[in-house]
């Protein structure tokens, strides 16, 4: 497997190389499509002027601290809905009905209350992240082998105790899963407002662009948003995987 690794880059590069070619080839001029090298250029002068790198830094502040609020109220909520089945019950309605809500179409609401800036792009990432952390710790809280409760309430552990030394660590595997999930979102979501609303971050630098008739940098934006969600998502993999090992691919593939 370890050998074979780079036959995953054949068709990309196949791709890039034709792309190239028939650019090059093209005696158009193209408002929305740039040779690969021009958006290499692009990419490396957005990079070095550091536009790039602060239209990043932005992204990754409201995508952020998204995940965080909505990831911990979604934790908080999750345990208390799998631990708690009457309530579980009596919320599930309200759930379902909101849950499916887009996350773009609460875009008005939130410029009324917050504004333009960072407060109207964390509340919307935080509300889409929400809810898969939510499902999947509470299908978690719902997993739980109930002897280990058993032996809980054996040993006479308090709620507390119960939860931080029985529910999280068997529990933990799942929510980094959840967690994985909703920072791709956070990042897909924050970059949408950015597009659709908010002047800031790299949704906002692909709107400059495109509207500045800059087809090479706007895909450059494009390119490094993905570079940005893989190093995301690698560095979440990893930590799972040094976190949890083999538990950590069985909950992946289970979710």
């Amino acid at each position: 497997m370890k050998r074979s690794w780079w036959k995953g880059l054949v068709v990309p590069a196949a791709l890039i190389v034709a792309a190239e070619i028939a650019m090059r080839l093209s005696n158009t001029t193209s408002m929305s499509l740039a040779a690969p090298s021009d958006i290499l250029a692009a990419l490396l002068r957005a990079l070095f002027d550091g536009s790039m790198l602060v239209a990043t830094r932005d992204t990754l502040a409201s995508a952020g601290a998204g995940l965080l609020l909505g990831g911990l109220l979604g934790l908080l909520l999750g345990m208390i809905f799998g631990l708690i089945p009457i309530v579980n019950r009596l919320m599930e309605v309200t759930v379902e009905a909101i849950r499916p809500i887009p996350s773009v179409a609460v875009l008005p609401i939130a410029m009324l209350v917050f504004g333009f800036g960072y407060s109207m792009e964390i509340a919307i990432v935080a509300f889409s992240c929400l809810w898969p952390v939510m499902i999947l710790t509470r299908a978690a809280m719902a997993g739980i082998e109930p002897r280990l409760i058993e032996v809980a309430r054996a040993l006479r552990l308090s709620t507390t105790q119960r939860i931080a030394k029985i529910v999280l660590p068997a529990a933990l595997p799942r929510i980094m899963v959840a967690v994985r999930l909703a920072a791709a979102i956070a990042l897909v979501v924050a970059v949408t407002v950015e597009i659709a609303a908010n002047p800031l971050g790299l949704g906002y630098g692909i709107l400059v662009a495109q509207q500045g008739l800059q087809p090479d940098l706007m895909l450059a934006y494009l390119v490094w948003i993905g570079v940005v969600g893989w190093s995301l998502n690698a560095t979440l993999a990893f930590a799972e995987k040094r976190l949890f090992g083999r538990a950590a691919q069985v909950e992946a593939a289970g979710a």
